[in-house]
């Protein structure tokens, strides 16, 4: 079960991991021209009332993002007197009217690259995930080209994880050109927070992933949608630090990279304890390390001695963001030197199910030797755990009990998280043993 807490790089990316679709540029970066959603709303082209019977693809999928998809309400999202105080606050002009607001509440590609019938009031729309279709329009009409061909034309692979990942990621974290700063969210932005499988399986689906689907386009299984998520998101938190444009405010450290909890709790909620993976005292800011203690548990079922040098060099990393903006660059350096390619590794790794048995003890013994007293910790291995037995179940691991016995724990994992203000590790780590009960014995 997901819960409703969960919500809420450009070019420069694409050369550290190889293969066409993660090289392919962004949609809001594009050359191709983006038409608006209109183009895609024709009762007789996705937007049917109902889905179509026989019909290889569903026709009903403009509909199901106007009314279902908070997608399609992100530009309203700027209407709202909360969106329009951040905007005083940040001194930026009206929220639906900045660039800064519209590059993630809306598709804001270039002036020049819009159509005739492109409103940027739309939100996030059809092309804001699949690309400016100006070239692929024609072909994908006509229905006789391949989903390779229309991918040729400009269409963004969506169904590839890696893309997908590096597409999410630019708005619910940021990249080179747009990124959520810590004096956004001081100004009353919420927290932003990801993790690729969850946010893809609470995401209104308009498609239907059956045969003709996986004839036609790529199929990952959600444990291994999770790992490259973590994979990518580490690369894209690694490549925010080294860049100089984007780890500095001033004389401070962009805070947006470290954990808000450390310091944004209630003074009579004493939950400090030492974590030997961060090593540093009370009192002192942590990076947010979230992502890279569930890559480390990825990578220790795939590569043990890889995983090691991880956790030496996060140390290093914790260590060095005491020190200074040149210590902290050269450690991310190494970090990023260790992890990159690893997006690409777990895209060839299948993930079956003695994986899925040995992350999902991973992500609970992690827990247990106090990685999760950090509230961040513990909100993405819950969103992990949903993921890593949500795919047991599809892989036939676990039976209909077992899963129901897992998913009604897993309900008190969510529970524990539900207010990030109010979180203690103690009630979360008890919540997280009672889950280890259910697992059935394999």
């Amino acid at each position: 079960m997901r819960s409703g807490w969960v919500f809420g790089v450009v070019a420069a990316l694409a050369m550290l991991f190889g293969g066409a679709a993660s090289a392919q540029t962004l949609p809001q970066y594009g050359a191709d021209r983006h038409v608006g959603v209109t183009s895609c709303a024709g009762s007789t082209c996705h937007g049917s009332a109902a889905p179509w019977r026989n019909s290889t693809v569903l026709q009903n999928e403009y509909i199901t993002w106007e009314q279902k998809d908070r997608h399609a309400k992100a530009y309203k999202t700027l209407l709202t007197e909360r969106s329009q105080r951040i905007a005083r606050n940040l001194g930026i002009g009206p929220a639906h009217e900045a660039k800064v607001c519209l590059d993630c509440h809306a598709h804001n590609p270039a002036p020049e690259k819009r159509g005739r019938v492109f409103q940027v009031s739309d939100g996030v729309g059809c092309e804001a995930c699949h690309g400016g279709a100006e070239r692929w329009l024609g072909v994908h009409v006509t229905g006789l080209g391949s989903h390779e061909d229309n991918v040729k034309a400009g269409l963004y692979p969506t169904e590839d994880p890696i893309a997908r990942a590096r597409l999410c990621m630019s708005c619910h974290f940021g990249d080179e050109g747009k990124f959520v700063t810590h004096r956004i969210m001081g100004a009353g932005h919420p927290r932003m927070s990801f993790e690729l499988d969850t946010f893809t399986a609470i995401q209104p689906a308009h498609y239907v992933m059956d045969d003709d689907y996986r004839k036609r386009k790529r199929v990952s299984n959600g444990v291994q949608t999770w790992a490259i998520g973590q994979a990518m998101a580490i690369t894209v938190v690694l490549e925010g630090l080294i860049d100089p444009k984007r780890n500095r405010d001033g004389i401070f450290p962009e805070l947006v990279f470290f954990d808000c909890h450390a310091c944004h709790h209630p003074m009579s909620n004493v939950r400090w304890e030492p974590r030997a993976t961060v090593g540093l005292p009370p009192g002192v800011p942590r990076l947010n390390d979230s992502n890279l203690v569930m890559l480390r548990v990825i990578t220790q079922r795939v590569d043990r001695g890889l995983a090691d040098r991880m956790r030496e060099q996060a140390l290093a990393l914790h260590k060095a963001s005491t020190q200074g903006n040149e210590a902290t660059v050269t450690a991310a350096r190494a970090l990023r030197e260790t992890t990159n390619g690893l997006a690409q590794r777990f895209a060839g790794h299948a993930f079956g199910r003695e994986d899925m048995q040995a992350l999902l003890v991973g992500v609970i013994a992690a827990g247990k030797q106090g990685e999760y007293i950090d509230y961040a910790g513990a909100e993405q291995a819950t969103m992990a755990i949903g993921a890593i037995i949500t795919a047991m179940k599809g892989a036939g691991v676990v039976d209909d009990n077992g899963f129901k016995a897992m998913r009604s724990a897993l309900d008190k994992l969510y529970e524990a998280t539900a207010k990030d203000e109010e979180y203690k590790p103690r009630v979360y780590v008890a919540a997280l043993q009672a889950f280890e009960q259910t697992i059935p014995k394999f």
